[in-house]
């Protein structure tokens, strides 16, 4: 499941449009501003940010400027401004769209679906075929049975091939309630998951372990 940054200071809005997210699966998390959507950003990687350029101190613009300076996450400008100047400039400084307000919660969550499938990295040369959508997942031609958090876990490995995801990264993408799961519970998964992956292919362990740290997915 992606995980979007929602950052809106209208709480009527803001719960409408995770209302959305959430219903169509992805993970969200809100900020009422620029400063603490900066802080929750430096705590986890986020798939996708919808800023709205009307924020109460930092401007979505210059928001949009910062949160790149630690990592190329997409965006998308959700904003009352809808002068030919604003889009302009929105798309200038690297915006991914632009959906003025009103909007249709049901057309922001597609266009939140088409700016990740456009930037969705390329598919890792381990064997793997993700059909993200039907959520299943294929190594090395055989399709792997995967109960709900197994599937969780190599989907968000496989979004980021080569990442290193900690534990609490994994919690938070995977487990609808991290706060009542341990580190523990990823490391029982990931060992089934690893035994399936075997499975399907013996000589096979893309998954790597770095002590300390957490995992990741051979991208070789």
């Amino acid at each position: 499941m992606a995980l979007v940054l929602l950052v809106e200071d209208e709480a009527a809005i803001a719960q409408t449009v995770e209302y959305a997210l959430r219903a169509d699966g992805f993970d969200t998390a809100h900020a009422l501003t620029g400063r603490e959507a900066l802080q929750l950003a430096q705590r986890q990687a986020f798939d996708l940010a919808i800023l709205d350029v009307g924020l109460p101190d930092i401007g979505g613009f210059a928001l949009c400027r910062e949160l790149r300076r630690e990592r190329a996450v997409p965006v998308i400008f959700l904003t009352a401004r809808d002068a030919e100047a604003d889009r302009v400039l929105g798309l200038e400084i690297g915006a991914d769209d632009y959906v003025a307000k009103p909007f249709s919660p049901r057309e922001l969550v597609a266009r939140v679906r088409a700016v990740l499938r456009r930037c969705a990295p390329a598919e890792p040369t381990t064997g793997f075929v993700h059909d993200a959508e039907a959520k299943r997942i294929d190594f090395r031609g055989q399709r792997l049975d995967l109960t709900r958090y197994e599937y969780g876990l190599l989907a968000a490995l496989l979004r980021r091939p080569g990442a290193i995801l900690s534990r609490d990264q994994l919690l938070e993408r995977v487990w609808d309630d991290p706060g009542e799961s341990t580190e523990r519970t990823v490391d029982t998964h990931i060992k089934t998951l690893r035994a399936k992956l075997r499975e399907a292919d013996a000589s096979a362990d893309p998954i790597r372990t770095h002590r300390g740290l957490g995992y990741s997915l051979d991208a070789g």
